[in-house]
């Protein structure tokens, strides 16, 4: 059986972090399914330096976010979840409540119900109560809060080098292995 990951992208700010989990995911065995919203088609022209024909191309599959009959929104197509970036505050809102008036928040609630993985990236700055209500929402129904939030203790090189890091920690949410160097700790006698 083909091994499927769909990818949804809302029009919050974070656009790279949705176009590089693309990336990453060209370089393996999985069937990717793209979803944009009208919103991050904005966003991707404003801020990614990139045309939405592009982005398109770097998935198997495209569907459109007003088609809420396509096949990620149903149970019976068989995926190995979803990752949702960059997430806005209002998608992660519909799916915490259950909205599922679009293909993004209808595959996203298909996961849910089907206890398949759902990773979220959630870009906003400062959170406000709704918004961490809203992230515990998603959480208690089983859905991966994943903001992306980088890390440097490996040193990274560049922004670049950040945003895949921090894409491949959340598609390995999914179970999916992207070459990405791990952390290997710290030896004790680098501590002293």
């Amino acid at each position: 059986m083909t091994e499927r990951i769909v990818v949804g992208m809302t029009g919050a700010t974070g656009q790279i972090y949705g176009i590089r989990a693309l990336e990453l995911l060209a370089d393996t065995e999985y069937e990717t399914h793209l979803i944009l919203s009208n919103a991050a088609k904005i966003n991707l022209k404003q801020e990614a330096r990139t045309e939405v024909n592009e982005v398109v191309a770097l998935a198997d599959e495209t569907h459109d976010v007003k088609n809420i009959g396509a096949k990620t929104a149903s149970g019976s197509f068989r995926t190995e979840g979803m990752l949702v970036a960059p997430c806005s505050m209002k998608t992660l809102s519909n799916i915490a409540h259950g909205d599922a008036g679009n293909l993004i928040t209808r595959s996203a609630d298909v996961m849910l119900k089907e206890r398949r993985p759902l990773v979220l990236m959630p870009r906003e700055k400062p959170f406000n109560r709704i918004h961490l209500k809203n992230m515990l929402e998603v959480t208690d129904a089983g859905a991966v809060v994943f903001p992306p939030f980088p890390s440097f203790y490996q040193k990274p090189w560049d922004l670049d080098e950040m945003i895949s890091r921090t894409t491949a920690r959340a598609l390995a949410q999914l179970d999916v292995d992207v070459a990405i160097e791990e952390w290997g700790g710290i030896e004790a006698s680098d501590i002293e």
